[in-house]
Order: structure tokens, then C-alpha cells, then sequence
């Protein structure tokens, strides 16, 4: 057989987690928390479960999920949403960005991908027989080089991804980045790809500038969101894709052959909880907390911080006290110390090596601890 997916192997967060088990260590790596979920969202589902909730739901989601996150969205970005027309509950925010992805590309389109990037975008855009276009953020900053942007445009570009708060750096974009996005896209057919899915992951008192502020590029984007990422429940895979009108109706085309429904009982009980805007709205500041705290701890270390605004996660250089691989130093640590880490390597299609690790700081205080005394010990 032919390997549509000739140059992809075992992602590192499955290497780098298998280590972890191997290892007894622990995992500051894959971006999931170790600290339990709302007992009011499980028992919620719970509910949902004995009211007989078990059965399929519409396929693009339970009408009155699709209601509340209209409504979520039109209060947090005053966006004005048909929650018949504009939202699909998906199977997670990454089922979301390949459906999107197969929905609009054609053999030889080509699609702008900043590195270092989510590890799916890639895959999801040769698979669909279209042309990854490379960017390269600009270190240490992470920042999107616009100039370059523009010089990559060509009548084969098809979409540009974007993601913020961004995985794996946890760079925030501003309203001057979206400025310059719409800038080169404006009367152009180029399309928007919006990773969104640590929407409410970020701090410093910033602003999270979701594509639902801008009604012009939405009509032109596919915006993709988490519930996992939002109400610590990464395993359940629930997230939804928000798009206008035109599109979405390709978008479920695609969507009715893939998944056809999500899990009922979890819209159900998602459809009530969404009533506790707390629970979303006070994330932010505990993560925040949590982000300080690694922070604190890691100072105590050689490693140098190179600041997150948001998402799960942190990014640390090791480059003034070695000149070990990325990987290399991960894997070392991992069997020398016990902690596990991502290479920021792994990120790129080149594997662009700029001594980088990232730690996911989404743990309890007491994990974070102990992580830190063993890098330290």
C-alpha cells in the first residue's frame, strides 16, 4: 500500500507520554490536567444518562447546545449567530480543523502554516492533496512576520491557519495582527482557518481577539473551539466549529459522512452548564495562577522563561547551560530526572532547534512541585 501520509510516524506526544509510563515520570508534556473537573458538569451527565438521554442527537449538534453557544459567543464577542445555520457540534476542536481542511482544499492548493505548529495542521493539509506554505514565527517572541506573509501569497493559497491562544508557544495574537490579516486577505478568496481552542486560557489582562469580533473575516473563516480544553474534560472530545452560513453547509457535508453525532449525554448536560458562565469566565485567572506559580519554581532552575500569554502551556530555553539536541535533553530528563517535557522541535517540519522545551503547567500545585525538585535534584 501506498502511505498517504509518507513522512508522518508516531506523534511525540505519544513517545514522549510512553517514556513518561516507562519512566514513572511525571508528565509536564501532553497538555492535559492531572486535577479533577466540575462534579456539577459530571453529575450533569450523570443526569442526562438515567433522564434516557442516550440516544443519537441531530447531526450537527443538540439544538439547544447550539442555542447556549450562540448565545455564549454573542455575549463574550457580540457576534450574531444563526445556531441553525452557523454551528456544528464536533468531535473535539482538532476533528474540527480537519474537517474544515477537507472541506475547502483541491490537489496543489496551498495552505499558510506558522511554525512552530499544532502537530495536525500538516497531516490534515496533505492528506487533502494540498501544499503546506512554512512560516517560521519569530523567535523568541513567537510573533507572525507579516511581511513574509505577504510575500507567500499566491494565486494557489488557499488558507491561512492561525491559532490563538497559540499551542505549543502560548503566544496571544493582537488586534494589530488581525488587522494585517484581514489586510492581506481582503478581496482575496483566501479562506481562515481559527484554532481558538484555549479561547479562554489567557492572561496577563489581554483580549482574546477571536475571529466571532470580525463579522467580515467570519464570513469567510472556520473558527474551531474545546470544550475539553475549557471545562477540563480533554478526554471527552467535544468541541464545535463556527463558520457562516455558505460555508458551514460544505462544512456538514463533510461532517454527516465522518461523525454523523456527537455524545448525546455530554450535550446535554454541556447544554445546561453553559448557564454557569463562571465556570468559562473565572478560568483564565486560575490558570494564570497556575502559570505563575511553574513560573516561581522554575526559577530556581538554569532554564530561561520565554513568556506565555495563554493556553496550557510554557516555554523555557536551555541554550546558556547546554548544547544538547531538544529531544536529546527531553528524553534525558525524562529517564534522569522523571520528568517528561516536549521538545519545541517536534513542531516544526525541519525540526528548527533552538534548545526549547515545553512544560504544561494545567496540574495541581503539589505536581508542578515535585516536577521541579526533581529538575533541580
Amino acid at each position: 500500500m501506498i502511505s498517504k501520509l509518507p513522512d508522518v510516524g508516531t506523534t511525540i506526544f505519544t513517545v514522549m507520554s510512553s517514556l513518561a509510563m516507562e519512566c514513572n515520570a511525571i508528565n509536564l508534556g501532553q497538555g492535559f490536567p492531572d486535577f479533577p473537573m466540575s462534579s456539577e458538569l459530571t453529575d450533569l451527565v450523570a443526569k442526562a444518562m438515567r433522564d434516557g438521554n442516550n440516544q443519537y442527537v441531530h447531526m450537527n449538534g443538540l439544538a439547544l447546545l447550539r442555542e447556549r453557544i450562540a448565545e455564549k459567543c454573542a455575549k463574550l464577542y457580540g457576534a450574531k449567530l444563526s445556531a441553525d445555520s452557523q454551528i456544528t457540534v464536533t468531535p473535539g476542536g482538532t476533528y474540527g480543523i480537519y474537517t474544515a481542511l477537507t472541506t475547502i482544499l483541491h490537489p496543489g492548493d496551498e495552505v499558510i502554516v506558522f511554525e512552530p505548529a499544532y502537530d495536525s495542521y500538516i497531516p490534515n493539509i496533505v492528506i487533502n492533496g494540498a501544499v503546506p506554505v512554512r512560516i517560521s514565527l519569530e523567535y523568541p517572541q513567537y510573533s507572525i512576520p507579516w511581511d513574509e506573509v505577504r510575500q507567500k501569497v499566491t494565486g494557489k493559497t488557499k488558507a491561512i491557519i492561525i491559532n490563538s491562544p497559540h499551542n505549543p508557544t502560548g503566544a496571544v495574537l493582537s488586534a494589530n495582527d488581525i488587522a494585517q490579516l484581514s489586510d492581506i486577505t481582503m478581496g482575496t478568496k483566501i479562506m481562515i482557518i481559527s484554532d481558538e481552542v484555549y479561547e479562554h486560557l489567557i492572561y496577563d489582562n489581554l483580549q482574546h481577539e477571536s475571529i466571532l469580533r470580525y463579522p467580515d473575516l467570519l464570513e469567510k473563516s472556520f473558527v474551531c473551539f474545546s470544550f475539553g480544553k475549557t471545562y477540563h474534560c480533554t478526554g471527552w472530545k467535544i468541541g464545535y466549529c463556527v463558520s457562516s452560513a455558505p460555508l458551514m453547509k460544505e462544512f456538514r457535508k463533510v461532517h454527516q459522512f465522518n461523525c454523523f453525532s456527537c455524545n448525546s449525554t455530554v450535550q446535554f448536560a454541556l447544554a445546561e452548564y453553559l448557564l454557569n458562565e463562571d465556570a468559562y469566565l473565572s478560568l483564565g485567572k486560575l490558570m494564570e495562577k497556575k502559570r505563575n506559580f511553574l513560573r516561581k519554581l522554575m526559577s530556581n532552575t538554569p532554564f530561561k522563561l520565554i513568556p506565555s500569554h495563554g493556553s496550557y502551556f510554557e516555554c523555557y530555553s536551555y541554550a546558556e547551560f547546554s548544547d544538547e539536541r531538544d529531544k536529546d535533553l527531553a528524553i534525558r530528563l525524562t529517564r534522569e530526572n522523571a520528568v517528561a517535557t516536549i521538545p519545541m522541535s517536534s513542531f516544526y517540519k525541519d525540526e528548527t532547534d533552538n534548545r526549547v522545551l515545553r512544560f504544561c503547567f494545567a496540574k495541581k500545585e503539589e505536581t508542578l512541585e515535585r516536577a521541579i525538585q526533581r529538575l533541580v535534584s
